[in-house]
């Protein structure tokens, strides 16, 4: 079984970059992003086209190129949790985390007994068909999974320092298209309050021991970002990059 590179690299220190994958329903796109030099990218069940299907094709393949699929879910159900981990997801992403306690239910989800409640419902291909036994199993998962929990808005900054207590969880990944929409500047993600929110949850991470996160839209905001100290950073998605990099291709060859 494969060690959580990614999981390994931030308790190291080590900046991660990745990115949103939701549109295109291609097993290709993870050796792409791959190739490109990302080393994660999170499969957004939330606001995503994919149904589970495709989810398991894309979490198989991101395995086998060593780019870690972690799949947002679209709500705290434990069906969505467990079932998108079955797939072989390497990690779980809880978006609009307010509630601490709903976060640590939510978290015992994704850690097989006696410390958590995830159901064992692993098959041969999750290990790549080792012969291991089920205590091999439960103690590789309960090691090597991702816990990330998004902080998108101002009554979730209100109770920062209760969700960050719940233990379990290795990282936040701040979303600032929610989070700027809730403190009243939607889209402004240079507003002198967006900035000093995001300081904020990222000191309080710190403090808490929590590895700080982003994922931002732009080239310009991740490298913002990533220069003040956030070590999981995610930039654009698969169909922002296509579309960016189609309408560059066509402004050089029509510039002249």
């Amino acid at each position: 079984m494969r060690e959580n590179s990614v999981k390994k690299a931030l308790k190291e220190g080590k900046l991660q970059l990745g990115c949103g994958f939701g549109n295109f329903r291609s097993a290709e796109i993870p050796k792409i992003l791959a190739a490109a030099g990302m080393t994660w990218a999170f499969i957004d069940t939330e606001h995503g086209n994919f149904d589970l299907e495709t989810v398991n094709d894309i979490c198989r393949v991101a395995n086998l190129v060593n780019l870690c699929p972690i799949v947002r879910v679209a709500d705290f159900q434990y069906s969505l949790v467990c079932r998108a981990l079955d797939c072989g997801a390497g990690g779980i992403i809880f978006p609009r985390t307010e509630d601490p306690m709903q976060l640590e239910k939510a978290i015992s989800w994704t850690i097989y007994p006696p410390t958590g409640t995830r159901g064992y419902g692993l098959a041969p291909n999750n290990a790549d068909y080792e012969a291991l036994t089920f205590t091999q199993m439960i103690d590789h998962y309960n090691a090597n999974l991702m816990r990330v929990v998004q902080i998108e808005s101002v009554r979730a900054v209100e109770a920062l320092d209760e969700i960050l207590s719940v233990k379990g969880f290795d990282t936040v990944m701040i979303g600032p298209a929610d989070l700027s929409i809730s403190l009243g500047v939607p889209g402004n993600m240079d507003h002198p309050s967006m900035i000093g929110t995001i300081e904020k949850i990222r000191d309080a991470c710190l403090r808490h021991g929590i590895i700080p996160g982003i994922h931002t839209r732009a080239s310009s905001m991740a490298t913002f970002w990533k220069n003040r100290g956030m070590l999981f950073v995610g930039c654009s998605n698969d169909l922002a990059m296509l579309l960016d990099r189609a309408s560059e291709n066509v402004r050089n060859i029509l510039k002249d």
